[in-house]
């Protein structure tokens, strides 16, 4: 933009410290400097959950981790910035800093975040459904196990990045109007946080978000280089633009959390389940974030994939001196998810039971509801499972695998040639929302709506406020107004993520756009369709009920030689009705989840379901693991667009992929030590399996079109499929998230000295 300045944000270089002393008088001076703050000039806490605002713009009085923002400049060129931000003095006192839910248990004296009512405990739930101890009673077996899931970060192509442009207005007791441009996933709560922390009326700030190039969860949150480009350029009267370093998206992190995870589980002779106790510790990091709800799903999930009679969870989350961790794709399932299909893996095991058999016994049931009260709707897994099963050729493989044990013949039927490199097969389920049944901010608002204008040539322009962020939900929409309008996709335009001409949506997380925006699209083109076939009918005189639409015409469904253009038909339309224009909205229905304190966390309009089964190939010698392919059935409802369904289902495959064998976050001594793209291990192209895409299509009757999510749900069967795949190949269980080769090889050392693994 003309006039444009930058911004950087000092950060702090502790983990754990008290602020004594900030001296920017050096900064100021610099030629070229136009704006600096501090914490002082943006007192107001902000936070994307009503329960945790724990952030500030600028850290006041203490900062909880290496990264945490402390002052933010504004200057003509980076050159600048690069010599400003040396001159400023920050005087701290450190504090002992805590890296670990260990150390955060530990040590309840070392107080890091004032949302912690009790030492460094951010949330503690605990419910139970069902009588627990009857349900174990009536087990046959009962096994207990404990997990590890490492947190890592989304590393989205795209850094975060925003521009703020500051429009005085002398005559406006406001003083003029902001519009922020920013790469977020959520542009009705980022305007809602900026107005809040810069004191603004909501009627005067703007968020606009531009199609962003990679989020996964991760551009959820307000964030507080938002905040301070937005002051900065009220303060300066000119445009502040602020671009994160590929550092700083892993300091600004709200990735997957760190979870430690104990399950105990009762199942009868049979394998059916009786009764399951689950208990979660998550390291949330140094502030709030999503964290109360991600607590929640660790446990309120586990019930939406196999039926449990009785169930118990306690989950706690615990304040620590790292990044604040958040939601990452699969938010609050991928480690539960995790842990359970490996634990019901043992369990088969120990019982002799074929873990596909173990399944299919306790699948849910379509249209039902939970044991903690979720209400069910279509359910494909048991299709799903049959379908990897049969395109993967598990039995045939684990019946040769038998014969190998046997000594009856070589691997394969190859030769008898001794290798050290065994194959395994591992399979896993899992299940996912279409969007969160509650909003953020309770309310009785709609979730999301749309509304759709025609203009007198026949153009679409449809409005919505959702933000796409690579999963194609723009060309949903199209396909959607067109499909119910019988129009071809290309006189649609829309017009999305921009809080002044948008109407809300909630934003692109929890994979709820397709499902709740685009039942909102159908609502207002049904509208604008009933006003065209009632001129439309009048005009080919017949009632509109015999009407149908289809590229770009309507049709008498009893003589289709009667039609009438779509363009003629708006024209006709507008001269009766005026400007064309609906609205559509979507909220979730009621009914669909239980009443007791946290059930709103968890329900969802649809549940979405898939299966994976992982071919891997171990080296005893090394540990080495490579996984050569997988099978992933999805469970989509009905596809809109296959193409860009396999898209995303294939996408979720290779992020699981890259979680299960290298990605994780390091720190020492406070710091990350691989903040950047060329140290932290991420799954590569000449690393990837082939991945063969199942599509299972059973209509959702809720769902636009029949349509549930597929954007998210798919990553979780993978990572515990590569688990037990590893286990079937080489005999070795490693209970924790990254499965890497030094720890197989470790395994399996502890194995043949007789020590054991799990």
């Amino acid at each position: 933009l003309p006039r444009m300045l930058y911004g950087r944000i000092l950060r702090s270089p502790h983990a754990h410290a008290r602020i004594l002393s900030i001296d920017t008088s050096r900064a100021k001076k610099l030629p070229g400097v136009l704006a600096i703050i501090t914490g002082e000039d943006l007192p107001q806490k902000f936070g994307i959950l009503p329960s945790s605002q724990d952030e500030y713009a600028l850290a006041i009085d203490k900062v909880r981790y290496v990264g945490d923002p402390v002052v933010a400049i504004a200057a003509l060129d980076p050159d600048i910035l690069d010599e400003a931000i040396k001159l400023i003095q920050v005087e701290y006192e450190l504090l002992p800093a805590l890296m670990s839910i260990d150390e955060a248990l530990a040590h309840p004296e070392v107080k890091i975040n004032d949302e912690a009512r009790i030492g460094n405990i951010h949330k503690a739930v605990s419910y139970e459904f069902g009588e627990i101890e009857a349900g174990f009673a009536e087990a046959d077996y009962i096994r207990e196990d404990w997990f590890y899931y490492e947190g890592n970060n989304h590393a989205p192509l795209e850094a975060h990045a925003c521009v703020a442009q500051w429009e005085p207005n002398p005559s406006d007791p406001i003083g003029g109007k902001l519009t922020l441009w920013t790469s977020t996933q959520t542009p009705h709560y980022v305007h809602r946080e900026l107005s809040k922390v810069l004191g603004i009326p909501q009627s005067h700030v703007r968020v606009i978000a531009p199609h962003v190039g990679g989020g996964f969860g991760g551009k959820s949150d307000p964030f507080s280089h938002e905040i301070c480009a937005s002051e900065l350029s009220r303060r300066t009267g000119r445009p502040v633009k602020i671009t994160c370093t590929r550092e700083e998206v892993f300091l600004l992190h709200r990735g997957r959390h760190p979870v430690k995870m104990w399950i105990k589980t009762g199942v009868r002779r049979d394998g059916s389940l009786t009764a399951m106790h689950f208990r979660s510790f998550l390291d949330g990091g140094a502030y709030g974030s999503y964290g109360i709800a991600s607590t929640y799903y660790t446990g309120a999930l586990q019930t939406v994939t196999y039926t449990l009679p009785c169930y118990k969870f306690e989950g706690m989350r615990l304040f620590t001196n790292k990044p604040p961790c958040g939601p990452k794709r699969g938010h609050g399932t991928t480690q539960p998810r995790y842990a359970v299909e490996v634990h019901l893996d043992k369990i088969a095991f120990d019982l002799g039971i074929d873990p596909v058999e173990l399944r299919r016994r306790n699948l849910i049931e379509p249209y039902s509801y939970t044991v903690n009260g979720l209400r069910i709707t279509s359910c494909a897994l048991g299709e799903c499972l049959d379908r990897v099963v049969e395109r993967s050729g598990w039995n045939s493989f684990h019946a040769d695998k038998q014969i190998v044990a046997a000594g009856l013949h070589a691997e394969n039927g190859a030769s008898s040639a001794v290798t050290t490199v065994k194959r395994g097969m591992g399979l896993a389920a899992s299940s996912y929302i279409c969007g969160a049944g509650k909003p953020i901010y309770w309310n009785e608002l709609p979730h999301s709506a749309v509304q759709i204008r025609l203009d007198r040539s026949g153009g679409v322009t449809v409005y919505c406020g959702a933000t796409d962020i690579g999963q194609g939900s723009t060309s949903i929409l199209a396909y959607i107004v067109a499909e119910e309008l019988g129009i071809q996709i290309g006189r649609i335009h829309l017009q999305t993520a921009d809080t002044a001409l948008t109407p809300v949506d909630l934003g692109s997380y929890s994979s709820r756009v397709t499902f709740m925006a685009g039942n909102a699209a159908i609502a207002a083109a049904r509208k604008l369709k009933e006003q065209l076939f009632q001129v439309a009918a009048e005009r080919m005189q017949v009632s509109p009920e015999r009407l149908y639409a289809v590229n770009d015409v309507i049709y008498d469904e009893d003589d289709p030689g009667v039609t009438l253009s779509f363009e003629h038909a708006v024209q006709f339309a507008e001269a009766r009705f005026g400007a064309l224009v609906a609205a559509g909205s979507y909220t979730p229905p009621e009914g669909i989840h239980g009443d007791y304190k946290g059930a709103g966390v968890g329900p969802s309009p649809a549940y979405s379901y898939s299966t994976c089964v992982a071919q891997v190939a171990v080296d005893e010698e090394t540990g080495e693991i490579v996984v050569e392919k997988l099978w992933l059935a999805h469970d989509v409802g009905q596809s809109i667009n296959p193409l860009l369904v396999a898209g995303q289902v294939e996408g979720g495959a290779y992020m699981g992929y890259g979680e299960a064998v290298m990605e994780q976050q390091i720190f020492r001594k406070g710091r990350h030590k691989i903040p950047s793209l060329l140290d932290y291990k991420l799954a590569t192209t000449l690393d990837t399996p082939e991945i063969e895409t199942i599509l299972v299509e059973i209509p959702d009757r809720e769902g636009p079109f029949g349509g549930k999510e597929a954007g998210q749900g798919p990553l979780n069967p993978v990572i515990p499929a590569i688990a037990n795949a590893v286990y079937n190949a080489v005999g070795v269980r490693v209970d924790e998230v990254p499965i890497t080769s030094d720890k197989v090889f470790k395994a399996l050392r502890n194995q043949s000295q007789g020590k054991g693994m799990g």
